[in-house]
């Protein structure tokens, strides 16, 4: 199989599983986003199907609700010709006491996956697949662990909308200590050169953060002063022990990201979301709407030709 991009001077992937950004070196994430920005610019083009995966079968397994990160995977395996098999976890044999590791043995067996896609509420669920399978593994998401493919498609997102990530100031702000999100994020923009900064309250500010040199606020003003990138963080209430927020008005009084609070940033700042946001708890209507200073879509979009790169990438990286 031969990629369907044209020749470049892309660093060459390493790697036989993507399970966290801690596990790409600069070299394998820069070759992935250079392929994800091409196809990011062919993704209108209904007739652009490279089809360099045809004949390939892609398992996904999702044990946590997704919209946005199941349906990408499944777009993105699509658009370069492979053959998805989604599996229904609710009526599974995990239902009835299966193993995950079982579970995953007998759907390798069965289909012979090229690649499973596996997102779990247990911390190092994909990690503990991929030494036991023979194929590559995607992590797309494990407990606040990690989520590398939504850091890659945001870098992404902020490459195309500002040309770079090095010497960027962003804020990153919500509910820090329970977000795979926040966690993949801070490690990839801290290695490409952002100047990182996070803003929450201190019952969900991580006492450790994955990196170094991020400056640590608990208001919104003082954090957000000078950004050029603000990337709201819902609250996990799903990961959360008990509830650690008097209230979602409170909350959003002290820590929502409104238009004010994002001029504040700068009046060319861009507001950036995950999802899924919560309008008016952890960001306000006018902001994730706007038209020129939301990215929110943008990065809905971007999750795609992200997720093409990195199934090209591990797929074919032996071709």
């Amino acid at each position: 199989m031969n990629s369907a991009a044209p020749a470049k001077h892309a660093p060459a992937f390493t790697q036989d599983h993507v399970l966290g950004i801690n596990h790409l070196e600069n070299d394998d994430i820069e070759s992935i986003l250079q392929l994800a920005d091409y196809y990011a610019d062919r993704l209108d083009e209904r007739a652009f199907r490279p089809d360099v995966l045809r004949g390939c079968v892609i398992l996904s397994l999702f044990f946590e609700d997704s919209t946005r990160t199941r349906t990408s995977f499944e777009m993105a395996a699509k658009r370069l010709g492979a053959d998805v098999v989604n599996i229904d976890v609710d009526s599974s044999s995990v239902k009835k006491g299966e193993t995950l590791l079982d579970t995953v043995w007998t759907l390798q067996a069965m289909l012979r996956p090229d690649a499973i896609v596996i997102r779990h509420t247990e911390y190092g669920a994909p990690e503990y697949i991929a030494n036991r399978v023979d194929c590559p593994v995607v992590n797309a998401g494990d407990s606040w662990r990690e989520h590398p493919t939504q850091a890659l498609l945001d870098a992404l997102t902020i490459r195309r909308a500002l040309g770079k990530i090095e010497g960027l100031k962003i804020a990153i702000c919500g509910d820090i200590a329970h977000s795979r999100v926040a966690s993949s994020n801070l490690q990839l923009l801290s290695r490409f050169g952002a100047d990182l900064r996070i803003i929450a309250p201190a019952v969900l500010m991580p006492e450790k953060l994955p990196v170094d040199n991020v400056q640590k606020f608990d208001n919104m003003e003082d954090g957000l002063a000078g950004a050029d990138i603000v990337m709201t963080i819902r609250l996990q209430k799903e990961r959360m022990g008990k509830a650690l927020i008097s209230s979602d008005e409170d909350y959003f009084r002290k820590f929502g990201l409104t238009m004010d609070r994002l001029n504040i940033a700068g009046p060319n700042a861009l507001a950036m979301d995950p999802g899924p946001f919560l309008r008016n708890v952890q960001i306000a209507d006018d902001v994730a709407d706007h038209p020129e200073r939301s990215l929110i879509l943008k990065q809905v979009r971007n999750g795609v030709p992200t997720r093409m790169a990195v199934f090209e990438k591990l797929l074919t990286r032996n071709t």
